[in-house]
């Protein structure tokens, strides 16, 4: 069985950092990724808050420089592998993936980050891919001079519905209280934007569609007005995230909504598991706070490794 030093689970921000911070520490680091290195910050259109980016940068750029950079130093990438288990052996961790293939890790930090929730209201299942979308940057182009809705009112849902205004002729912002939740600088933008018009107090009911695509919204009051039927083409979904952490469900604690609970240096309640980015407790999930997780993570982790060789030495 393959011997690692780190094992990082999630190849987002949080797991790059990580990744780079321990393999530049001479351990011998992979990462595993369901997919292409980045994480949902590669989805991202632009990121103007990342310390040394004055100008900001694509999400896409900025993943790609991460990833690159954690390669220079000797991390090893296996991507679109699927970590299926992290069972203790003694002081190491066998983790397996959707191939059976196993790996004895001495550390494991996991990076897995978080995806979207859903709304769980008719229709949202059966148009997903035809109107439905978590992804404005990834579907934006396709409603080019159409009209389509954002559910959400933090600061990824008003962020999408700027992008959103690039392509199509209208967009609606639904949000079910009558004030966003986002970053005032971000609201400043969103109310000048004459493309954006704001549905305050409203809930989505659910999605109607013909032919095989979206073609409404039935929307419900919630300050006591009539409901109304909202005609569109496409609708987007921000309206919060749910941790992805069923690997260590078991293993380590988690809080009542299913985030990793750390201590500040990224330790979970076992030893030698770490965890880092959107999969753990914490209010702001932001790249650099990601960032900043995987490197806490990745140098208690290194510490850990050390201290164990130094006691059998």
């Amino acid at each position: 069985m393959e011997t690692i030093d780190i094992a990082v689970i999630g190849g987002g921000p949080a797991g790059l950092t990580a990744a780079l911070y321990a393999a530049r520490a001479r351990a011998k680091t992979v990462v595993f990724e369901t997919a292409l290195p980045g994480g949902q910050i590669i989805t991202t259109d632009w990121v103007e808050n990342y310390p040394a980016f004055p100008q900001g940068v694509s999400g896409a750029e900025l993943g790609e420089l991460m990833h690159r950079q954690a390669e220079q130093f000797g991390a090893e990438f296996r991507t679109f592998a699927s970590i299926e288990s992290i069972v203790p052996q003694d002081l190491d961790f066998v983790i397996t993936d959707s191939e059976g293939q196993a790996a004895l890790a001495r550390s494991v930090i996991l990076a897995t980050g978080a995806v979207p929730k859903r709304l769980g209201i008719p229709g949202e299942a059966e148009y997903t891919g035809r109107g439905v979308s978590w992804c404005a940057t990834c579907d934006g182009a396709l409603f080019r001079g159409k009209t389509v809705a954002v559910a959400g009112g933090g600061d990824a849902a008003v962020e999408e519905a700027l992008f959103l205004t690039k392509f199509a002729e209208k967009v609606y912002l639904i949000h079910r209280r009558d004030e966003l939740r986002a970053t005032k600088c971000i609201q400043e933008r969103c109310f000048d934007n004459e493309r954006i018009e704001m549905k305050w107090s409203r809930v989505i009911r659910e999605v109607k569609g013909e032919g095989g695509k979206v073609v409404g919204l039935d929307l419900g009051a919630t300050n006591g007005e009539a409901d109304e039927f909202l005609p569109l083409d496409g609708l987007f979904i921000f309206v919060g995230v749910e941790p992805k952490s069923a690997l260590v469900a078991g293993l380590c604690d988690l809080d009542e909504s299913g985030y990793v609970k750390i201590d500040p240096n990224g330790l979970t309640s076992y030893p030698g598991l770490y965890a880092a980015g959107d999969v753990t407790v914490g209010d702001l999930k932001q790249v650099v706070t990601a960032a900043a997780g995987g490197a806490a993570a990745a140098f208690e982790a290194v510490r850990y490794i050390d201290d164990r060789l130094c006691s059998i030495g």
